[in-house]
């Protein structure tokens, strides 16, 4: 279903409400706005399968932007709001953006960008304009509410790795099916979570990432009622649960750790007997915080793993979590299978890197080579996520390293090669290694390790150098994704080839925190 659909019978039912307003978008109104925008983008020659980015905040509007894409069958690129402005050309650019969305709160970058992504013709700004783009309220509301005709499905290509460092679109291969038609993550929503028309789903999360994305587009699907939060607090999410008799949330680790910091007495205040399922993916939860949180919350506590590639996705439920702790549970979609470095299949309990056997079909945006490198060498079909993990005897999967080069820090995505090729630019570089260490609160943080020109002589020195890179690295980068810290060392770990063991490195730290991976 669409948010047309559900408008038809219950216009007047609340399809969005912002936490920190209480502005409600009804159904009538969510539906209406997509169409205007449908018909703007269909009049400036936009057709099915082609592509517009959109970079916003936890806006009011969010949702009739994705829709109004959606309604017109576009490929939607929703770009993180605390990219660098060269990471956002670039991923404008390279997904052949035609148009693009922002708002005022984006306005110094967008100025910035404007000359360097011609390709987007059409350039709307929400809440004010600048120079080169038009107003959004001005031009949308001139359009009719009528539907377009023949619409099909719009879908969305969200950014992961390459590997050179850079962002690649993971393009997924759906055909143009008529708009409404079934979807895999509503069905899950349905089938797992129960999601249906008296659902109410607290948002906490930056909507730009694919979970919380996709998971309010199909609470929208259904006739549910998503309430969004601008940004994440602990209390407030608590008084929300209570204010609206929120059944459904997805959340991160990170947020399981700073709800359980909350001071007892403010943490039991506020009710929550209306939530029947909570559910939480991107990071590794450290068993002892999950078990927490389910003797808090109860057994609604539900867990998976998968990845915008869409070729496997695994599950477990509170029950079958703490009769099988630390594991991500067992597969829905596609086989697993665990693989050598040569392609062969381990045993039962030995690790190795996880694949899925599945019909689902992927590919890299222009990035044949890291498409390839997902399949498995074997030629049998299978594709990976880059993962390192096991299963026990009952086909339970445990995830013990994360892919090769990714860092997850707070449940976003980090991946360091990017910066690294910043890194090393320095002149005062001579080699650096850039990985994940354990951070209590977050999971992880990026940790640099760097064989400097010359070695500091003294402490002072060495942390004015580490000052230096960290500044160097800021510059060119979004901050998230710059190390923390500096470590320097005379040399690093490589082999005569030329490869870097970073995982000598990452045990060492680890280790060191009284941690494994």
């Amino acid at each position: 279903m669409f948010p047309g659909q559900i408008a038809a019978t219950t216009p007047d039912k609340p399809a969005v409400i912002m936490a920190s307003t209480s502005q409600v978008i009804t159904y009538k109104e969510l539906d209406e706005a997509a169409n205007r925008l449908s018909q703007l983008l269909f009049q400036h020659g936009l057709r099915p399968g082609d592509h517009i980015a959109i970079c916003l905040e936890n806006h009011p509007r969010f949702f009739e932007v994705i829709w109004g894409c959606h309604y017109a069958g576009l490929i939607y690129t929703a770009c993180s709001s605390r990219l660098t402005s060269d990471e956002l050309t670039y991923i404008i650019n390279d997904c052949s953006a035609k148009a693009f969305i922002t708002s005022k709160y984006k306005a110094d970058q967008a100025a910035e960008i404007a000359d360097a992504i011609p390709n987007a013709a059409l350039r709307l700004m929400l809440d004010g304009t600048i120079d080169q783009f038009d107003s959004y309220e001005d031009v949308v509301s001139q359009q009719s509410i009528s539907p377009l005709t023949d619409r099909v499905d719009g879908s969305d290509m969200l950014y992961s790795s390459g590997t050179t460092g850079r962002p690649k679109g993971v393009a997924l291969n759906l055909g143009l099916t008529p708009l409404g038609s079934p979807n895999g993550v509503t069905s899950l929503g349905q089938f797992l979570f129960a999601m249906n028309d008296s659902t109410i789903y607290l948002s906490p999360a930056p909507l730009y990432h694919a979970a919380p994305l996709r998971w309010n587009m199909a609470v929208h699907r259904v006739g549910g009622t998503t309430i969004i939060m601008e940004h994440f607090d602990a209390e407030e999410y608590l008084k929300l649960i209570e204010q609206y008799d929120v059944t459904h949330s997805q959340t991160v680790p990170t947020m399981f750790v700073r709800l359980l910091k909350l001071p007892t007495d403010v943490r039991t205040k506020y009710k929550t007997k209306s939530l029947t399922h909570i559910f939480h993916a991107a990071a590794p939860c450290p068993v002892d915080i999950k078990q927490q949180t389910i003797a808090w919350l109860g057994p609604i506590v539900h867990e998976y793993y998968a990845g915008s590639e869409g070729n496997g996705f695994v599950y477990c439920n509170s029950e079958q979590w703490l009769s099988h702790p630390g594991t991500v549970g067992q597969s829905l979609q596609g086989v697993i299978h665990i693989l050598d470095d040569d392609g062969n299949e381990l045993a039962v309990g030995q690790t190795g890197t996880i694949y899925f056997e599945s019909a689902a079909k992927f590919e890299y945006h222009n990035d044949p080579e890291k498409t390839q490198a997902s399949k498995d060498l074997l030629g049998r079909g299978w594709s990976t996520l880059g993962d390192i993990g096991y299963v026990d005897d009952e086909k339970f999967l445990y995830l013990t390293d994360r892919k090769a080069f990714m860092i997850i820090a707070g449940g976003v995505n980090i991946y360091p090669q990017e910066a690294e090729n910043i890194l090393v630019s320095h002149p005062d570089v001579i080699d650096v290694a850039v990985f994940g260490i354990p951070n209590d609160e977050f999971g992880e943080e990026v940790k640099a390790v760097v064989q400097p020109t010359v070695m500091p002589a003294t402490p002072e020195d060495a942390k004015n150098l580490e000052r230096i890179l960290i500044e160097h690295c800021k510059a060119t980068l979004a901050s998230f994704k710059c190390p923390k810290s500096v470590d320097f060392r005379t040399e690093l770990p490589r082999h005569p080839t030329g490869k870097l063991y970073k995982r000598l490195l990452k045990d060492e730290y680890w280790a060191a925190a009284g941690r494994s991976i």
